[in-house]
């Protein structure tokens, strides 16, 4: 009885220190399916929205209709390829790139997310988005199913017609590029869509004057579709993906600070869920709970040294 309270509690606590206590199970079910949102556009078929306001244009581009140089023109895409580090990359990884990059059928710069979050949690569930996902099935928001096929690749199905092929083929600290292989064959298309992805996340680092680490971060979606008509692109998908790309990432930008806030807070908790967590083996349960432990004692030598902090 005293292994199954624990788990409750440990449940309770993330949910509680992540979301709040009054959190509605509607916002938590979208959060769980971020991973793959964030990651295949494709997936996003399963999302609601609408893209009336002009301000869609300045960030979404359905391709060829570049025209001037803006957000999405051909010039704005070529400035992002020339700035990957194709030297350090393998040559299947560039020709993987370059063959859905160069061209897309669609083309989003997600708005720009600033969180406060220790720098290694940010890395670390960057680069290991199963972790993730085994937080959502540990507190049982999520049907995502997550297989780690190696170091850096994972697969991955929301278990409503969409699987997913996540390949991270490159990372540093301030760029991160996945190469992403996806379909979806749910009840929102009459026949299976099949794509591709390159997503490219620049991120950067700030220290304020409280002495805690703030991460910016962009995101910029190339997605090639095999088995879609512009015309039925233009008409059902471009609102779908602009409202719901844009409002997961910042789910996910989100939830990654809160998850980093409660290792800080009770990382006795956090610990206590990393070793639990399903979809994740036991490499990687073991650095998620190095990361906390390491999250926790910055954030105490923070505290000890702040000059704002309270007197006892």
């Amino acid at each position: 009885m005293r292994h199954d309270h624990t788990v409750t509690s440990s449940r309770d606590t993330l949910i509680d220190q992540v979301y709040g206590p009054a959190t509605s199970g509607t916002k938590v079910q979208r959060s769980a399916r971020v991973i793959l949102a964030s990651l295949v556009l494709v997936c996003l078929l399963g999302q609601t929205g609408s893209a009336q306001d002009g301000s869609e244009s300045r960030r979404f581009s359905l391709l060829p209709q570049s025209g001037p140089p803006r957000i999405g023109s051909v010039a704005h895409r070529q400035e992002i390829l020339n700035a990957l580090p194709m030297e350090r990359l393998t040559p299947e990884a560039k020709q993987r790139i370059l063959g859905i990059a160069e061209k897309p059928t669609l083309f989003r710069r997600l708005p720009s997310q600033i969180i406060p979050c220790d720098r290694d949690m940010f890395l670390f569930l960057t680069r290991n988005p199963d972790v993730l996902v085994g937080l959502w099935d540990l507190m049982g928001i999520t049907k995502v199913q997550s297989t780690r096929t190696g170091p850096y690749q994972l697969d991955a199905s929301d278990g409503v017609g969409t699987l997913c092929r996540v390949d991270l083929v490159y990372g540093d600290a301030n760029k991160h590029i996945f190469v992403v292989d996806g379909s979806y064959d749910g009840k929102m298309t009459p026949t299976e869509i099949r794509g591709k992805g390159v997503f490219v996340l620049e991120s950067t680092y700030t220290v304020g004057e409280d002495g805690k680490t703030r991460v910016s971060g962009v995101l910029d979606c190339f997605v090639q579709l095999d088995s879609l008509g512009i015309d039925l692109i233009a008409r059902t998908m471009s609102p779908i993906i602009g409202r719901s790309a844009d409002s997961n990432f910042e789910q996910t930008a989100q939830f990654i600070a809160q998850v980093s806030e409660a290792s800080e807070r009770n990382p006795s908790a956090m610990l206590d869920i990393a070793g639990r967590l399903p979809q994740v083996n036991e490499a990687t349960r073991d650095a998620f709970a190095q990361t906390i432990l390491g999250v926790a004692r910055r954030g105490q030598q923070i505290a000890a040294t702040s000059p704002h902090r309270t007197a006892q």
